[in-house]
């Protein structure tokens, strides 16, 4: 590749924009293959390289008969092996130490068969330069904490009978454009509680595919020791958290998912690490630099949490093998990777991105875009169609552009600065000044070629702190006015909001659409996990479904609604559409009106102004008929719109000079009204 003109790289000749820094771009692309070549060499290919599930931790030898236990510990003194199967004698079993700083020690059958069995709790004793300290293996597969102790403890995890994935053929690419629900299994039932992977699919999944969508986005999956991180302080990264259940019950979780159709992928937190020593990676070997940077560099500044040193090549591997080890052991179908901007960027994300340079300064952490290609690059050799969505607030170029093109391989990004409009629209702006030219500029500024991921709020809205569009909307009068007979201005204003903002997001903001699990029908409660200030209460780390499902009030309405944008947005693949066309800019009654295809979407944002016979111009001549309105009463509205009119198509001539085809409709205020025209 520097064989050839700068100006050959895919990405710079698809964006003019990235020209002059045409070099930097160049560089990364070939630190990405220079670094995939030497994996190549040396392992034949990625997908063999990212094995280390296979070689650390436990390992059966057939031929042996026995365990090996490896652990890649450069920095320790001492390491020793112990658990239950031997008494918990802390040096009774010393391992060995190679020229690559890996320690390991075989346990043969004649002398533990009987006791190092499944489910064998395990630890190890590692003297270091922090002293001698219990640690849990990097590569343990289950952990669990004790009752009484609170301590969390490995366990060998080697079940008799290997997980029965026989005729999992699912395919991400059969659900079409991604409807996703992003989910917690432990507060996503609606007991006060931890629920558990059994209880999900018996109670969760069908309350998913009920409601149209196609994809669950699995949070807090890998084992973490504080429930109240929402799982982004992982410690163990191939565990999945034993709060929720076994890691067999996990898989059912996803087989089962995939009999119903729908999609499983993992929130996957590669961009840090709990700082805690007696549960995570910290520190393992005795020194502060094992898979972070030294001293500082290591700590991140702003989460009270580690940070991985992604131009450590054993990192890589570690991290690498971890992807590999989610997808081939528990089929998930790709990963939401948190906290990218952190990942990218020395300063974490910390600044304004306003200028080009901002993107190529030193100031951009290189290794951990390589780091980031290579898992791209990784996860679709084994599954082509395995989805990666990148969390990047910043923008930086190419992260949705094919590592072989000069990118960073993911297949979307997420559409994080709407919801933050949506945020500060709502709390800065009144409704009678919003903005219909900002608000169309702001769901459709994005690049044609970067695949977006649009929502309107996710998880991080539902917090204590920070407040859900709904709550945001109707406040305190959510929980006295929400009864179906309740007359309350501000409850009609608030659902009337909610379903137009969720309207329109998803049909101008971009390719596939998510939703945090109880958002779509305006869940009143926030988040708020059991801590010593709520008296380790698990009232607020719950779903009320049965809110929704109470025929006396008026959350129900917002399900049943979101329920049809989302049939709706299927059927007319507006998703897929691309961007959606512009035909009317009304400022003064603050309506616009586009379509995707000859499907047409009417918003009146106006608080007041309702006009009759109002002409709006139509892609296409003919006759159009409603196939959504959200003041239907089905959904909490008022029904002052027939679905049964039909609109016939006139010419007339506008100020250019041009004739277009228009038609007449009742433009409601603050209303929603989605038309098609009929084939006949």
């Amino acid at each position: 590749m520097k064989t050839e003109t700068i100006a050959q790289l895919p990405i710079v000749k698809k964006d003019p924009w990235l020209e002059p820094n045409a070099e930097d771009m160049l560089r990364r692309y070939d630190r990405y293959r220079e670094r995939l070549s030497a994996i190549g060499k040396e392992c034949g290919s990625l997908t063999e390289y990212a094995n280390g599930y296979f070689y650390f931790g436990f390992q059966y030898d057939d031929a042996l008969r026995g365990w090996w236990f490896r652990e890649w510990l450069p920095g320790a003194k001492d390491v020793y092996l112990f658990g239950d199967f031997n008494g918990w004698q802390r040096t009774q079993l010393p391992l060995k130490k190679d020229g690559c700083g890996v320690w390991s020690v075989f346990l043969p059958d004649e002398t533990y068969g009987e006791r190092l069995v499944h489910g064998s709790k395990v630890k190890m004793l590692v003297h270091g330069d922090n002293g001698w300290l219990e640690r849990i293996p990097s590569y343990i597969r289950r952990v669990v904490q004790d009752e009484h102790t609170k301590d969390y403890t490995g366990q060998l995890w080697a079940p008799a009978e290997p997980f029965d994935w026989r005729g999992d053929s699912f395919d991400i690419a059969s659900v079409g454009s991604l409807l996703i629900y992003e989910c917690h299994v432990g507060m996503a039932q609606e007991k006060e509680g931890v629920g558990t992977y059994c209880e999900f699919i018996k109670t969760i999944l069908p309350h998913i595919k009920k409601a149209g969508y196609n994809t669950i986005q699995l949070m807090a999956v890998a084992e973490h020791p504080y429930y109240g991180s929402f799982g982004y302080h992982v410690s163990n990264f191939f565990a999945p958290s034993s709060r929720f259940g076994t890691p067999e019950e996990l898989k059912a979780l996803v087989r089962k998912a995939h009999t119903m159709g729908l999609a499983v992928i993992m929130d996957l937190v590669h961009s840090h690490y709990v700082k805690n020593i007696n549960e995570g990676l910290n520190e393992l070997d005795g020194t502060d630099h094992l898979y972070s940077p030294a001293g500082k560099a290591g700590d991140h500044p702003y989460w009270d949490s580690k940070l991985f040193d992604y131009g450590k090549e054993q990192v890589r591997h570690f991290l690498l093998s971890n992807i590999k080890y989610w997808l081939t052991e528990f089929h998930f179908d790709g990963f939401r990777f948190d906290g990218v901007t952190s990942m990218i960027y020395y300063h974490h994300g910390y600044t304004e991105f306003d200028s080009r340079e901002k993107y190529f300064s030193p100031e951009v952490n290189e290794e951990a875009l390589c780091y980031l290609t290579l898992a791209n690059r990784l996860i679709h050799d084994l599954y082509p169609h395995a989805v990666t969505i990148a969390e990047d607030v910043s923008g930086m170029p190419g992260m949705c552009a094919a590592a072989e093109e000069g990118g960073v391989g993911f297949d979307y990004r997420l559409g994080m600065a709407v919801p933050d409009f949506w945020i500060k629209l709502l709390k800065e702006v009144p409704d009678e000044q919003w903005d219909i030219w900002q608000m169309w500029n702001m769901m459709t500024d994005r690049l044609p070629y970067v695949k977006t991921v649009a929502y309107c709020e996710s998880h991080d809205q539902a917090l204590v702190g920070d407040q859900t569009i709904a709550f945001r909307l109707m406040n305190k009068q959510m929980y006295t006015d929400m009864n179906r007979a309740a007359q309350n201005v501000v409850i009609d204003r608030g659902m009337a909001l909610h379903k137009m903002i969720r309207l329109f997001t998803i049909s101008l903001a971009g390719q596939a659409y998510l939703n945090f699990m109880g958002n779509e029908f305006g869940h009143p409660e926030w988040i708020d996990f059991p801590r010593e200030g709520n008296g380790w209460s698990y009232a607020h780390a719950r779903r009320l479904w049965s809110l929704a499902e109470n025929g006396f009030l008026r959350y129900s309405y917002l399900g049943a609604f979101d329920r049809a944008m989302l049939k709706l947005v299927r059927k007319y693949d507006i998703l897929g559409s691309g961007y959606a066309y512009n035909h009317l800019m009304d400022t003064a009654n603050q309506t616009l009106a586009f379509s995707h295809g000859t499907t047409v979407f009417v918003f009146n944002w106006h608080p007041r102004n309702s006009i009759p016979d109002y002409a709006i111009p139509v892609p296409e001549p003919g006759r159009y008929r409603i196939v959504l309105t959200s003041d239907a009463p089905e959904f909490g509205g008022y029904g002052r719109i027939d679905p049964a009119v039909k609109a016939f198509s006139f010419s007339q001539t506008d100020s250019d000079g041009s004739t277009r085809p228009y038609i007449r409709i009742y433009n409601l205020c603050r209303s929603a009204l989605v038309l098609t025209r009929m084939n006949r």
